[in-house]
């Protein structure tokens, strides 16, 4: 790892930013590396994920490896593989579900991330937070920007639903979700993730 993106890391988990918003306080919880060619960008990390200070790790983490074809220790450990959250830290509740991910957060932090991991090709934009910041002329749900997936192939991007227990009617509603969507993404993912030069 470059002193650059050292650095980096080490400045992000200090940061206080949000402090004052975040009921259970700040916990940054992200994974930068300098080789990576395949970034994860969901919400923000959940109450179980603040707790252990394990990206994705609850419900939603074990669907989206199924989503992805990747054993655990590929997700954790593959050189190529980084997650930056839309928030690095829990937002807290609504009355329906997990808040927002605080905004300040990728405003932040993501443009010198990306800058201090330069062998990006390509940004899974998980759920509609994500694809927001990420995918260029978005559509107007989610649907329409997981549907039109291979639009944004070009652009180095994949857009998902986020993998959470509350989407499995989603999913089951969509049968080409499964059958044309999941293999195009792990096409995707494993080819950049070879490609990979630690």
């Amino acid at each position: 790892m470059g002193d650059q993106l050292r650095r980096l890391i080490a400045e992000a988990q200090a940061c206080r930013l949000c402090e004052a918003q975040l009921p259970l306080g700040p916990r940054p919880v992200f994974t930068a590396r300098a080789a990576a060619t395949v970034v994860l960008v969901g919400q923000a990390p959940g109450s179980r994920v603040h707790a252990s200070g394990i990206p994705w790790d609850d419900a939603s983490g074990r669907t989206l490896r199924a989503w992805l074809d990747l054993p655990s220790e590929t997700f954790y450990h593959h050189p190529g593989l980084a997650i930056l959250p839309s928030g690095f830290c829990y937002p807290g509740r609504t009355a329906r579900g997990d808040a927002p991910p605080r905004p300040e957060c990728a405003q932040t932090w993501h443009r010198r991330f990306f800058a201090a991991m330069p062998h990006v090709q390509l940004i899974v934009a998980i759920g509609r937070y994500a694809q927001v910041l990420y995918l260029e002329a978005p559509g107007k749900t989610l649907s329409d920007n997981v549907a039109r997936y291979a639009e944004y192939l070009p652009q180095g991007r994949f857009p998902l639903p986020h993998p959470s227990p509350r989407n499995r009617r989603w999913v089951r509603d969509r049968p080409w979700f499964e059958a044309d969507v999941l293999p195009a993404l792990r096409r995707a993912v494993h080819g950049a993730l070879a490609a990979c030069k630690p």
